[in-house]
């Protein structure tokens, strides 16, 4: 292997092998291409090697005798993601081993190494997170085959899966006090239709749905998830002693076979404004296993809309844009660009939180069965509206929030993310109308909300809303992949 001309970086490592118990292994990374391993209880002295060839990169583990114990290719069925801020995980098939640095700047330095080949921090034909192409060295990257993280970063669904690998994520989902007792709620006071049952929990992240199952009495639990998260639910599942009852299928839903057809789906797949990420197809898709006479967790939901006047938020929002008013930034006059900047800022759905004064009409809702929905209804869903104001004044624009309900056999239980309620990792959704509509008390304002999917497992929100008795009308068309996050930044996972 041709050697590097740069000056060697070294980092101590401890490896872990996830699926078995072992002791951690002693590990000296080097950007020279190779990485000296060494048991701290044993004299065997293992070697591994990242090596660059024209096609892929190979990481490869070695005895002393140069003898290949297992190999890596990186490619895009390789898992890489980086876990807390001082270790990552490497996975390919059942093999995985977790690095864990001393320093977090060794890890990234690691990370570099395996990015790009070479200890340069080049980007060469490197794409953003909107999958856009780097200016620098966009031309180079047509003359080379791209790395695994490149090829991942244009795969949307895939990256979704690793940002919900993060175990701080999921830190944040399980102290969300209202949504993990909920669940808990739902599942313990339906305890007959779980027990000696066979569950399915879908997308099930750290798996705590699947232990409220076996709580339940479940006698078997099939825990689906196809995001490295999975590792870490077969590692809480063998700690808590549930092996025999709970089975951690790892992959997406559509690519796993699941041995069994099921009494009950669990799943939490309810993101913003209930649809955004299109978790909700995954859980509908699981419906191909489920027995006649199944249930669902969660039975049904409804996303509630209504008007709100709010005239600061609708200035605090638009004054976003009056960067682009400058007319001698550094000599350079920006004004040009103002308008297509205030649509920009319009184009974002806010996410935060809301005094229920501000609603000028009591809501109306969109009611989805997940018993009897099929995938393809979430395509496309329109929700027309009449309302009749309460008060007079400036309709700055519609505030959504949902409820889902999940119904047993013995009992029904509701989570709410409405205003007067306590406050959820899902908060309320607003969305702007670019021109506000004057009305008046009694009079009605109509229209429609039309939720499209798009290929950013997310949705385009089309609104549309007049005010009858005048004829004015107004209308934004709004990207809920793309939030604005008005609330406080810890809330934000």
């Amino acid at each position: 292997m041709e050697e590097s001309s740069e000056e060697s970086l070294s980092f101590s490592v401890r490896v872990f092998t996830l699926q078995e118990e072992e002791e951690p292994l002693q590990v000296e990374v080097s950007t020279e291409k190779h990485v000296n391993v060494c048991r701290q209880k044993a004299e065997q002295e293992l070697t591994v090697l990242l090596t660059n060839g024209l096609e892929a990169q190979q990481l490869t583990v070695q005895d002393a005798n140069r003898a290949s114990v297992f190999q890596f290719t990186v490619c895009e069925e390789m898992d890489c993601c980086q876990v807390g801020g001082q270790s990552f995980l490497v996975t390919l098939g059942k093999l995985s081993l977790l690095l864990q640095f001393k320093t977090a700047t060794d890890m990234k330095n690691f990370q570099r190494v395996l990015k790009h080949g070479d200890g340069e921090d080049r980007r060469v034909g490197c794409r953003d997170e909107r999958g856009n192409e780097d200016a620098e060295g966009g031309h180079a990257a047509s003359t080379r085959h791209p790395t695994m993280f490149e090829t991942r970063t244009e795969n949307a669904p895939t990256q979704c899966y690793q940002f919900h690998s993060c175990l701080g994520l999921h830190q944040s989902l399980l102290q969300d006090y209202l949504r993990t007792a909920t669940y808990q709620r739902a599942i313990l006071a339906n305890d007959a239709d779980f027990r000696d049952k066979v569950v399915l929990d879908v997308c099930c992240g750290s798996g705590i749905l699947s232990f409220f199952a076996a709580q339940a009495g479940a006698s078997r639990v099939y825990a689906v998830d196809s995001s490295p998260m999975a590792k870490y639910t077969k590692i809480l599942v063998q700690s808590n002693h549930l092996s025999e009852r709970i089975r951690v299928l790892e992959g997406e839903v559509e690519q796993v076979d699941c041995p069994d057809m099921v009494d009950v789906i669990i799943s939490e797949p309810m993101g913003y404004m209930l649809l955004n990420e299109k978790l909700m197809g995954n859980f509908l898709y699981a419906k191909k296993w489920l027995k006649p006479n199944g249930l669902m967790f969660p039975s049904y939901g409804d996303i509630h809309l209504a008007p709100f006047t709010d005239e600061q938020f609708y200035f605090e929002h638009y004054a976003q844009a009056s960067f682009w008013q400058q007319k001698s930034f550094y000599g350079v006059n920006l004004s040009a660009l103002h308008n297509a900047a205030v649509d920009e800022f319009f184009r974002q759905p806010i996410v935060d939180t809301f005094e229920v004064h501000i609603l000028m009409a009591r809501s109306v809702k969109h009611c989805i069965n997940f018993m009897e929905a099929k995938e393809e209804d979430l395509h496309r869903m329109e929700i027309p509206f009449v309302f009749t104001l309460l008060q007079s004044g400036l309709v700055h624009g519609f505030a959504f929030w949902f409820d889902v309900a999940y119904r047993g056999s013995q009992s029904t239980v509701w989570l709410s993310t409405a205003p007067t309620e306590p406050l959820t990792r899902w908060a309320q959704i607003r969305c702007l109308l670019q021109t506000p509509l004057f009305a008046k008390m009694g009079q009605t304002l109509s229209g429609t909300v039309l939720l499209a999917a798009n290929s950013r497992q997310s949705y385009d929100i089309h609104i549309t809303a007049t005010v009858d008795q005048s004829g004015f009308r107004s209308e934004n068309i709004l990207d809920l992949k793309n939030p604005f996050f008005r609330i406080p930044s810890w809330f934000q996972n």
